[in-house]
């Protein structure tokens, strides 16, 4: 592993950076966008709150305000509606370690363990979700078994050489999920280090800055330094996201990128959620920057069986392939980080001798 770095330091601090508006913010999740406690809303206000719970922000007391009549009602809904008992854990932990006075999380977790509802759990990844939280407030036995096929995913490298998005989140969340969001040493193997930096490359490559901050996130969260580079593009979606008045349709938009982003800026060190939000129903506007990935995997498929694994031999071919734009960004992949050629060796699915030439002997 290189770059390794203290956990101590995986929220980066800057007392000189303007602080965010947490109880503008959690207005706006809470009453301006959607109805509370329908499943969108669920989604958003639950990933808002596992930000600021995780990120350390000063968080004023009125910032959990919006949330005090759902909190009320918390246990009679979670009865009504047990398909979305990770929901309903992860708001009610997260509102009361900000400072919720109440034990309702508690008794939630002991309902959700008597009621077996992690036995109906399909994915891993969910399971090791709702592990972590009953976790929170009860003693969960290891599940031993469930730990070793969530390793073994994220140490097969070639996976996350290849775009593969589901993949890549699942990734990021493993991590997150075995660093506790970094309160504690996930205790990676350098290969787990090396699958987090090929989808990083991946997706700066794509400019999908919503999966690349997550990636940046668990980077840090696995002690490992994430890319200077990849860092800035983050912080640049970050304020290129726009909180502004809601004018027809739902609020299916940038809400995502904006919180995912905003979380590894402040990470990073930079400034986060400190966007005025205007009154009234609000959506939030983020507009991707154009990306070389498909451009680039279109130029290799047409080389066909003149693809070559070493980085050294192919970039000026794949260059002269590209547009400039494309050419520029897949200049920065490279310099981003060291493991880029030994993620193109993969990403380049060249020929292999001995399988090519036993195809032309069966010919």
């Amino acid at each position: 592993m290189s770059n390794v770095i203290p956990l101590s330091s995986v929220r980066a601090r800057n007392s000189g950076r303007k602080h965010a508006d947490t109880a503008a913010i959690s207005r706006m999740f809470a009453v301006q966008r959607r109805r509370a406690g329908d499943v969108f809303w669920l989604k958003e206000n639950a990933e808002w709150l596992g930000i600021l719970a995780s990120a350390h922000m000063p968080v004023r007391p009125d910032a959990l305000v919006p949330y005090a009549s759902f909190y009320d009602r918390i246990e009679e809904t979670i009865r009504f509606f047990p398909q979305y008992y990770r929901f309903f854990l992860s708001l009610a932990l997260d509102l009361e370690d900000l400072g919720m006075p109440g034990e309702v999380g508690e008794r939630l977790v002991q309902w959700v363990a008597r009621m077996k509802l992690v036995d109906g759990e399909l994915s891993d990844l969910q399971r090791a979700e709702a592990q972590r939280l009953l976790a929170r407030r009860m003693s969960v036995p290891r599940d031993d078994a469930l730990q070793s096929r969530l390793r073994r995913f994220f140490t097969r490298s070639e996976t996350f050489a290849l775009p593969n998005k589901k993949a890549s989140y699942e990734l990021a969340h493993i991590v997150f999920y075995l660093s506790e969001y970094g309160q504690s040493d996930p205790e990676l193997p350098a290969t787990a280090v090396e699958s987090l930096t090929f989808a990083g490359i991946l997706a700066y490559l794509d400019q999908d800055m919503d999966l690349l901050a997550e990636l940046c996130a668990a980077l840090r969260f696995s002690g490992a330094a994430a890319p200077t580079l990849w860092e800035d593009a983050v912080q640049s979606a970050a304020r290129a996201c726009r909180i502004v008045p809601q004018q027809g349709g739902g609020a299916l938009d940038g809400y995502h990128a904006y919180l995912v982003t905003g979380w590894a800026a402040h990470m990073s060190g930079g400034a986060a959620f400190c966007q005025p939000v205007p009154p009234g129903a609000v959506a939030i506007r983020y507009t991707p920057p154009n990306g070389a990935l498909q451009a680039l995997s279109a130029a290799l498929f047409e080389m066909g069986e003149t693809r070559q694994a070493q980085w050294a031999l192919m970039r000026g071919r794949v260059m002269r392939a590209l547009a400039p734009e494309a050419q520029e960004i897949l200049t920065g992949a490279e310099a981003s980080c060291p493991q880029f050629e030994a993620f193109f060796a993969r990403f380049a699915r060249a020929p292999i001798p001995a399988v090519a030439s036993m195809v032309q002997r069966r010919h």
